[in-house]
């Protein structure tokens, strides 16, 4: 009994120390929503293919704090974006704007659609006008019993 009692106790400590400390919230709900609104449009640094806003990594929980921060100082959104897009570059959004360096981000998708397209095309056309294989004398006597005969293939 005295086992069981201490084996309660450890996965009772066990179980305190995994506990996290709940994320802070703005005390203000307007802020709190702005920030998740700004949140979900920039990228976790991280993660990489979660927004801000639904990232439970430390760097993304610090900078969800900055921008509560910097909206209880009275920055507007733009100005948050260009204060993280300066740190951070034009990673940090999701939709990251269109400039000579981001062209091939914005129309790679298509121009790779657009060469297979092509490719496929070619190749199915070329496929279509190729002649088959002419056959030998003794090959289509061949082919003709074989699909005269009900038998083995195999047999000759």
């Amino acid at each position: 009994m005295s086992r069981l009692l201490v084996l309660l106790a450890m996965l009772l400590v066990s179980a305190v120390a995994w506990a996290k400390e709940a994320p802070p919230a703005a005390a203000d709900p307007a802020i709190e929503a702005r920030m998740l609104a700004l949140a979900s449009q920039l990228r976790c640094l991280v993660c990489q293919n979660e927004s801000l806003a639904a990232s439970n990594a430390d760097l993304a929980a610090d900078l969800r704090e900055e921008i509560r921060e910097m909206m209880r100082q009275g920055k507007s959104d733009k100005q948050i974006v260009a204060f993280l897009v300066a740190r951070y570059g034009d990673f940090v959004l999701y939709k990251p704007p269109l400039m000579a360096s981001t062209v091939l981000l914005w129309f790679g998708p298509l121009l790779l659609l657009l060469a297979g397209g092509y490719a496929l095309f070619r190749r199915i056309r070329r496929r279509s006008g190729a002649p088959g294989p002419e056959l030998s004398a003794a090959e289509r006597a061949r082919a003709a019993r074989l699909l005269e005969s009900p038998g083995d293939p195999e047999t000759p």
